[in-house]
């Protein structure tokens, strides 16, 4: 019997099927068109966004809402290269993401042939691998290994780069197997010895902070988090990262620390005896100078990516393993050891009480963001997801926003990509279309891939978007008032270009506005009425509203400013 012969075009959507993808996104190109003529047929489906960076965020919001795999298709030269802005996103915030792309003939690379880009070279360090196929016997094979390296260890995005011709060669499916990969062995389980080092110093204790990121959700260990933390009363704070990953309503929740997080959050790893940092990196937007942070506490660093461990503090024990099993491993150890936090936990309330967040909104002043957040929390679901821009709005949201659950909380981290809000969004309301999805984008964020609302409008997504439009590039606006002398060169947007409400409606979206307080509560009944299609609200607020609290960059977490006042501080 002769086995069916299958163009590599069609091995690519078989194997995808194979691997049990249901969504891709992406925009077609000559290079990758023969991909697109197997796609016709399948019951993959395809979000055709309107630029390959809205692709790529899609795809990753997509995989961050569901904890799996995100899949984008783009064409060779600028589809390629409109990419790698999404590829290294992800890699910064180790979302998993497979990229496949199109290239120009095998014959014509090296030629500077129409729409040839050497695209494995230039996504070497914006991605966790990559692959060139030069056999159309490869695809399935190096497709299943794609989604293992990217879904596995620290997640991340592999690309896979594929010639046209290889694209229409032919040959027999072959189901590929998994095999280990020289060089690529993840550690996941953490090493006992390391585990009673770390529950030598947790017993020792009496400052205690569990300081814990992104790792705690892409390992899905937000239970055993919850109770490694209640039953030894230790308090937690959460990275930008890691919010969502222990509820905010929980009294041992502490929150974001950093540069914009809370007074009590900040200083309480500064006054500790003991971090045990959990999935986190020691970014520098917590740690803002090495030199000062956390000087009195040693440290417990446990990371499944053995490059992170020692690269910003070295740790008194470091870990390297799957957060899920470093606390399997830490709550076994501890058994029914009693940790003495009371007098700790005592200071850490009477900070939260002399340090609370602040804001004044007028009755018939501008608009401050924290209360429009807060009044559209109440109005939403509460397992509403979250997804947020780059800037100002982006800390507002995640100082004001309470979170209680993992992948609820969408936002660009370590790149702070701005334009990630929108695609993100459309991302995790197709992963979950039931679900209450929110972009809250700044207006700067979202003039760079507004044209994605044409994507949500023609694929039917009808997700809430809320732009809070404040007329600048609200940071750089920030920083050019406090560092500056308010010299704000090329930060003005202005309120009123583009009109958003026509925009909207133009894009195929409802267009709503809001500019005082009277409006807030109307306006976001109006939107939650809109199910059948996108909504926009223009959301106009304060241009001189600046996020408090902030630790200058470079300086040290021992100096908060609060507000406007302690600027001269500075």
């Amino acid at each position: 019997m002769t086995k069916e012969m299958l163009t590599g075009a069609e091995l690519i959507v078989r194997t995808l099927e194979h691997l049990k993808i249901s969504t891709v996104f992406g925009l077609p190109g000559g290079a990758i068109l023969p991909a697109y003529d197997p796609l016709y047929d399948s019951p993959i489906r395809h979000i055709l966004a309107r630029h390959e960076q809205g692709a790529g965020h899609m795809a990753e919001g997509y995989a961050q809402a569901t904890g799996e795999l995100g899949v984008v298709i783009a064409t060779s030269g600028p589809g390629a290269t409109n990419l790698i802005t999404s590829l290294n996103n992800a890699l910064m915030d180790s979302t998993p993401l497979l990229a496949i792309t199109g290239q120009v003939a095998t014959e014509a690379i090296g030629n500077d042939a129409f729409q040839e880009a050497y695209t494995v070279g230039l996504t070497i360090s914006a991605t966790k691998h990559n692959y060139l196929i030069t056999d159309v016997k490869e695809i399935p094979q190096i497709l299943l290994e794609a989604k293992h390296i990217a879904t596995s260890g620290r997640p991340g995005p592999v690309l896979v780069d594929i010639p046209k011709d290889i694209l229409n060669d032919k040959t027999s499916w072959v189901e590929p197997k998994l095999e280990e990969l020289p060089g690529y062995k993840p550690t996941l389980e953490a090493n006992p010895r390391m585990i009673q080092q770390a529950v030598e110093l947790i017993k020792n204790s009496k400052k205690p902070i569990l300081y814990v990121g992104g790792g705690i959700i892409h390992s899905k260990a937000n239970q055993e988090l919850f109770e490694l933390s209640t039953k030894y009363n230790i308090p937690v704070v959460t990275t930008l990262m890691g919010r969502g990953a222990f509820p905010d309503g929980n009294d041992l929740c502490i929150g974001m620390p950093g540069m914009h997080g809370n007074y009590t959050a900040t200083t309480s790893i500064q006054n500790s005896d003991l971090l045990i940092a959990l999935g986190v990196r020691f970014d520098d937007r917590v740690t803002a100078n090495p030199k000062f942070f956390a000087q009195k506490a040693k440290v417990i660093h446990a990371d499944i990516d053995p490059a992170e461990i020692g690269k910003v503090r070295e740790p008194e024990v470091p870990i390297v393993g799957d957060a899920k099993s470093v606390i399997k491993g830490l709550i076994e150890t501890l058994g029914d050891t009693e940790v003495d936090t009371k007098d700790w936990l005592k200071e850490i309330k009477e900070m939260k009480k002399s340090y609370p967040l602040s804001y004044n909104q007028e009755e018939k002043g501008p608009l401050k963001v924290p209360y429009v957040l807060e009044e559209l929390q109440k109005m939403s679901e509460e397992d509403s997801i979250v997804v947020s821009g780059v800037g100002q709005h982006q800390m507002w949201i995640s100082l004001h926003w309470k979170f209680t659950s993992p992948n609820t909380w969408l936002n660009s981290g370590g790149l702070g990509t701005m334009g990630y809000s929108l695609p993100a969004a459309i991302g995790a309301k197709v992963a979950f279309p039931d679900k209450q999805v929110l972009a809250l984008d700044g207006d700067g964020c979202f003039q760079m891939t507004c044209q994605e609302l044409i994507t949500a409008s023609t694929e039917n997504i009808p997700l809430k978007i809320v732009v809070f439009n404040n007329g600048n590039h609200g940071m750089v606006r920030q920083w050019q008032k406090i560092f500056y002398d308010h010299r704000f060169s090329a930060s003005e947007l202005t309120h009123h270009t583009p009109d958003y409400v026509a925009l909207a409606e133009a894009m195929g979206a409802v267009g709503l506005r809001m500019v005082e307080k009277s409006d807030v509560n109307r306006v976001f009944e109006e939107m939650f009425k809109v199910n059948d299609r996108p909504v926009l609200v223009d959301c106009v607020v304060d241009p001189d509203d600046m996020v408090f609290p902030m630790v200058p960059a470079g300086g040290s977490n021992d100096v908060v400013l609060l507000n406007e006042d302690d600027l001269k501080n500075i």
